[in-house]
């Protein structure tokens, strides 16, 4: 924090001021961020558009960030989430939704790239084919981009791998007091919705969902505990899908259509997600239509085998149908599909249908096919997915007459062009329900474009009015919603086996773990806590050379009480029920156990060890001079019996020398000072106290400062 205060003060006249001096106060922040009651929602990505997705959540000095995305129309570092205006180093956990690359594909750059040092979860099915999508999107990029434009290499992704964490649906997991769990969100095999917890304060991220099962995939859960802040994407915004039954029929209509006028049909998709529902589609209609069995289906992609084995592997994450099914075949051992790994085994002798990788057509061989067929009106390309805005893919759907192709040419855009959207996103219909189930405090629209996403805010305020807050803020806006919760202790153990009344005092040691208080005896710390009880002896030597006698005497007068012990041969005294005073040659050794109470008292024995070393005649000679002896005790008597009479009046008091005793008697009520004890003996106790409070004052009025006062009770 020095050094960045340093170069603050050098860059104050470049105008650079504001963006050091927020990046050396995230350090400082935390202890009074704990304390404030404002929650921050920003997103760094995704924030009206569609890529990049990025969220990052503070609260309470914890941050989150919500998945770690690229922009699928962008390249190098551009296609970043805005991750430089924050300290990725102050980021506590990072929750990544699925394996999609405007979702994940920026991970391993802030893995390996920056100074990230927080945790990273996903599931496991997601992590298995995170790899392999990256590991050809680094191929992708290392052939159509220059090295300027390559974002990490596969070492950094094969590092990236140690530092992700998996965890299963529904497993509660905390981290730095963020308590987590995901639900099922039905977009993809794998994609996660998480529910985070921080404060009492409950936030879900939907990521991509979808509420429609579909052939392979079941619908999103609907979280059985209500979240204060639903952040929710909006790709689709208020458009309502198409039922599924129909848009399958006109899939495979098209497909059919181009086949019969001799053509080939070109579906882009991504290697994982849509792929395997469109070929579960293809197969069964091919199997159902003998005409068809000579025409080739091909799943152009170098993944094909390493991705429909992690399908198999995880089947029991897809639906009811395809958990029977397994059992008796396996649904992704296709009869009509072959695999293509690379365009040099395609042999293009005639009518075919291709489902090649990318899905927006930005490059790949997807792109080499709709180049080389594009100029022939048979052929036909069909949209299956959102494109997003910059792609070759959104670009032809508005069917421009020309397109210019990788290496710059000019091609005529003859072939048709057909959007049949199998997005597995929710529309509105499916997002209103949604939010209509869950009734969420405040809602922050994220995933879509900026049209899309204010007609959607525009709608779902119309319809649910005044009941919430809908945000829909771009990237880098801030939205500050405030949370102030009530902290509560939950006693627990012994103390907690009674019911407590009203009126009660509770003792025990409060531990805060994260956001949760406890009150736990220390007794118990062991059983609740990873700390456990212990007990700090305290010794102290200090040189005496005075008679041990002389401290005994004086230790009687300043305690009142001294218990003579013996430790190990030595003589010892014990005052105060937990000081021991250990003769030793020319010193003594005083002990006892840390705590407040005996802290004092063992300074009070410790200051008058130092006294009587340091002038012990003194000492010795005004004890003798005690009150408690000779003449000084009957003058002390005297003026005992002639306060009271001035307190009470002569009719009321009663002095007797011989016996010791002087009676006070006030109506019926009557009280006895000993004389030789100075105790007083009384029913009433509110007499009794004025009494021996009177006779105390008296005492300490006429004793000496040096001499001990005695004890009166």
């Amino acid at each position: 924090q020095r050094r960045v205060r340093g170069v603050l003060n050098y860059f104050q006249h470049y105008k650079l001021i504001h963006l050091l001096s927020k990046v050396a106060v995230m350090g400082e922040k935390r202890p009074v961020e704990e304390l404030s009651d404002e929650l921050t929602i920003t997103p760094l990505g995704a924030g009206q558009e569609v890529g990049r997705s990025c969220i990052l959540l503070q609260f309470k000095g914890k941050r989150v960030l919500l998945d770690i995305g690229i922009h699928p129309g962008l390249s190098g570092l551009e296609a970043l989430p805005f991750i430089d205006v924050i300290d990725t180093s102050q980021i506590d956990l990072l929750l990544v939704s699925h394996f999609h690359l405007d979702h994940c594909g920026a991970l391993p750059y802030l893995l390996e790239k920056t100074n990230f040092k927080g945790r990273t979860f996903m599931t496991h099915a997601t992590k298995a084919i995170y790899k392999w999508i990256l590991a050809d999107y680094i191929k992708v990029s290392n052939i159509t981009t220059e090295d300027r434009g390559v974002l990490y290499t596969e070492k950094d992704l094969d590092n990236s791998l140690d530092k992700i964490e998996t965890m299963n649906f529904h497993e509660e997991i905390e981290v730095n007091g963020i308590r987590f769990w995901s639900y099922n969100a039905g977009h993809v095999l794998g994609a996660a919705m998480f529910m985070i917890e921080i404060a009492g304060v409950k936030l879900l991220y939907t990521g991509d969902f979808s509420r429609q099962e579909d052939r392979h995939l079941m619908a999103a859960e609907v979280p059985n505990v209500r979240p204060d802040i639903l952040i929710i994407e909006s790709t689709y915004g208020t458009h309502v899908h198409e039922k599924r039954e129909v848009r399958e029929a006109r899939f495979t209509q098209t497909v059919h259509d181009t086949i019969s006028r001799g053509g080939r049909c070109l579906i882009p998709v991504f290697a994982l997600g849509r792929a395997q529902e469109l070929m579960l589609i293809l197969d069964e209609y091919w199997e159902a239509h003998p005409e068809l069995h000579d025409v080739p289906i091909y799943y152009a992609s170098s993944l094909a085998k390493k991705c429909m084995a992690v399908f198999q592997t995880y089947v029991n994450a897809m639906n009811d149908k395809i958990r029977r099914q397994i059992s008796v075949n396996n649904p992704f051992v296709f009869k009509h599909i072959s695999n293509l790994k690379n365009i040099d085994q395609f042999q293009d002798i005639g009518p075919s249908v291709v489902m090649a990788s990318p899905g927006m057509l930005q490059s790949g061989l997807s792109r080499e096919l709709f180049e080389t067929w594009c100029p022939d009106h048979r052929n036909s390309v069909i949209i299956a997915g959102y494109c997003v805005e910059g792609t070759l893919a959104k670009m032809i759907m508005s069917e421009p007459e020309e397109i210019t192709s990788i290496t710059g040419q000019r091609l005529p855009l003859k072939c048709s062009v057909t959007y049949i959207s199998f997005s597995a996103h929710t529309d509105y219909e499916q997002t209103s329900e949604f939010i209509r189930l869950l009734k969420p405090g405040h809602i922050i629209l994220v995933h879509g474009e900026h049209s899309e996403m204010q007609r959607l805010r525009t709608a779902l305020k119309r319809e649910y009015e005044d009941n919430m807050d809908v945000f829909a803020p771009a990237n880098n806006e801030e939205i500050i919603l405030n949370f102030r919760g009530e902290k509560m202790a939950k006693v627990v153990g012994r103390l907690a086996s009674k019911k407590p009344r009203a009126g009660d005092v509770i003792s025990g040691v409060l531990v805060k773990r994260g956001f949760n208080y406890h009150i736990v005896s220390p007794e118990e710390l062991q059983h609740y806590t990873d700390l456990s009880q212990g007990v700090v002896l305290q010794k102290q030597t200090v040189p005496f050379t005075a008679p041990f006698s002389l401290l005994h005497h004086c230790l009687l007068q300043l305690a009142g009480g001294v218990e003579q012990v013996e430790q190990s041969g030595k003589n010892c005294l014990k005052v105060f029920d937990s000081i021991l005073v250990v003769q030793e040659k020319n010193k003594v050794v005083v002990q006892w156990e840390g705590s407040n109470m005996n802290d004092m008292y063992a300074d009070a024995v410790l200051t008058l060890c130092l006294q009587i070393e340091a002038n012990p005649q003194a000492i010795k000679q005004s004890s003798l001079r005690s009150i408690t002896q000779g003449k000084d005790k009957s003058s002390f008597e005297d003026r005992v019996q002639k306060l009271l009479v001035e307190m009470f009046g002569e009719d009321n008091v009663s002095y007797q020398p011989k016996l010791k005793y002087i009676t006070v008697t006030i109506d019926s009520e009557k009280a006895v000072v000993n004389l030789k004890s100075y105790e007083v003996q009384c029913q009433n106790e509110g007499l009794h106290q004025m009494i021996t409070s009177a006779i105390k004052r008296l005492h300490i009025a006429l004793t000496p400062v040096n001499v001990p006062t005695i004890a009166i009770t």
